[in-house]
């Protein structure tokens, strides 16, 4: 199955001081032709998840709204998920539930939150889901878990979507990936961050990134041509690809890679307008990558490729 592309921003909020600024910056995407706002959750950010999806939605009513993402270790499941009950019915169905297992170690330390092994936070990670899942369809949730309980827990108020809003899990390692197979509605595949919060940078080639769609594909089973695909790129825009590839290899410092490696990189994009969509068409057949995320400051250089692609 081959999903129409879309495109999402993911914004910190740093800029937006007023709500003036806010219903400008939300408009302006709209316009463009964007499909979502996904707002990453990070506490050295100026502005949280919640309060940021809650006033983009509200300026701008055809936008979707998600998460990139929510840092489960942050907010009890259940609760979160009553607060996204109702931001799903406030902005009438335009939610998209962005959840991970978090990774910024600095922040858990910042915070005096105990930083566990991967596997344990994905472990937290998995039954927090099902909680999550379980509020958004049941009238009640009862869990009991190794790291969460609740007992006769009135699921209210109910989402719009149904069965529930998509649910938006992300990652580079394989048991995250499994997760979101498994799990999720939308799978962003992405690097996976390592000690020191970098991604190693083998894990940036075309042949990692093939490796963690075969996990994603045969975890998913019968239900991967349903899955939604997600990329977070960098873009840039020039008329000749290969000395743009060497100018950012010396900037990045990968002096192992050759300008080929760049180009070859999921999510790396550059070339030309009319290069560039080609290249969008191509990974898509190839890889099945359909939803793109471009970060706050390639809004404007990126809006020409989103008015070519977004919907077919």
């Amino acid at each position: 199955m081959t999903h129409p592309f879309r495109f999402g921003i993911a914004y910190s909020g740093d800029a937006i001081n007023t709500h003036a600024d806010l219903v400008a910056f939300a408009q302006r995407i709209e316009a463009l032709g964007y499909s979502s706002v996904q707002i990453p959750d990070h506490y050295v950010n100026h502005v949280m998840p919640l309060v940021a999806m809650t006033a983009i939605a509200d300026a701008a009513p055809r936008l979707r709204v998600g998460s990139f993402v929510f840092n489960n270790d942050l907010r009890h499941p259940a609760l979160l998920a009553k607060e996204l009950a109702a931001l799903d019915r406030y902005s009438d169905g335009r939610l998209e539930v962005g959840i991970g297992a978090g990774w910024n170690e600095e922040e858990y330390t910042m915070l005096g939150l105990p930083f566990d092994p991967a596997a344990i936070r994905v472990r937290r990670l998995t039954e927090a889901v099902q909680i999550v899942k379980a509020f958004f369809t049941q009238e009640q949730v009862n869990f009991q878990g190794e790291h969460y309980t609740v007992s006769q827990l009135p699921a209210m108020p109910r989402p719009v979507q149904q069965p529930h809003p998509p649910i938006f899990i992300g990652g580079g390692g394989k048991q995250v990936l499994t997760l979101a197979a498994q799990e999720a509605d939308i799978v962003g595949i992405h690097l996976k961050v390592a000690e020191g919060s970098k991604a190693p940078l083998e894990n940036r080639l075309a042949s990692a990134y093939a490796q963690k769609l075969a996990w994603v594909r045969a975890a998913a089973g019968a239900r991967f041509d349903q899955l939604e695909l997600n990329i977070l790129v960098t873009v840039v825009i020039a008329d000749d690809p290969a000395q743009a590839a060497e100018e950012f290899r010396q900037k990045r410092g990968w002096l192992d890679l050759t300008p080929a490696d760049v180009l070859a990189m999921p999510n790396v994009l550059i070339g030309n307008v009319d290069g560039i969509v080609e290249t969008l068409q191509q990974r898509r057949e190839q890889y099945g990558i359909s939803y793109v995320t471009v970060g706050e400051d390639q809004i404007e250089p990126f809006a020409p490729i989103v008015a070519r692609l977004a919907g077919m």
